[in-house]
């Protein structure tokens, strides 16, 4: 009896779209191929590679989630062998490009012998750019995951920044991207 009545309460749920997934942040990896300081990652499927910018090795666009102005950007940095500064001094000054900031909140996972930290920060982005990281305007309700790689040449930094929303519909996107290092 208690069988029929869970057969009957999933056959509904699926019926009326209790069980509906949600596509838009899908971790599907695609084709798009990503390399630098001896390591390789796979690119979210729905992400576009955009134009090279300077001191990037590359920069993705994610696609803005329903009800954002805006999507969200990647941009993957190699300086060079003991090259970028230590890991902290990475953070505090990403903590830095927000007021005010919720996080950091900081882990360390193993991805394929690589022990990889990420970090997630929230609060009104400062938006900076150009040489000097001048702010380019405030921006509320933003976050950033990012990702700091020990590569067999030197630190690569992950950093995806967006509306909040728009990020936390990437967020398994990211962690899928994180996941497909490889030496």
């Amino acid at each position: 009896m208690r069988t029929l009545s869970l057969c009957a309460l999933a056959a509904g749920l699926l019926l009326f779209g209790g069980c509906k997934k949600d596509t838009t942040g899908s971790a599907e990896l695609g084709d798009l191929k990503g390399t630098a300081a001896g390591v390789s990652w796979s690119v979210p499927k729905r992400w576009s590679a955009a134009p090279d910018r300077p001191m990037r090795v590359a920069t993705y666009t994610v696609p803005a989630t329903e009800g954002d102005a805006e999507g969200a950007e990647c941009g993957v940095f190699y300086f060079g062998p003991d090259q970028g500064g230590l890991v902290d001094a990475n953070i505090d000054r990403w903590v830095g490009q927000f007021e005010p900031t919720d996080g950091p909140h900081k882990s360390t996972r193993d991805v394929n012998g690589m022990a990889v930290t990420l970090v997630q920060i929230g609060g009104t982005y400062l938006n900076p750019s150009g040489p000097m990281m001048q702010s380019m305007g405030k921006k509320e309700g933003f976050r950033l995951l990012g990702a700091i790689v020990p590569a067999p040449q030197g630190a690569v930094f992950f950093k995806m920044t967006g509306p909040a929303k728009t990020i936390a519909s990437a967020e398994a996107e990211f962690d899928a991207l994180v996941g497909s290092l490889t030496k």
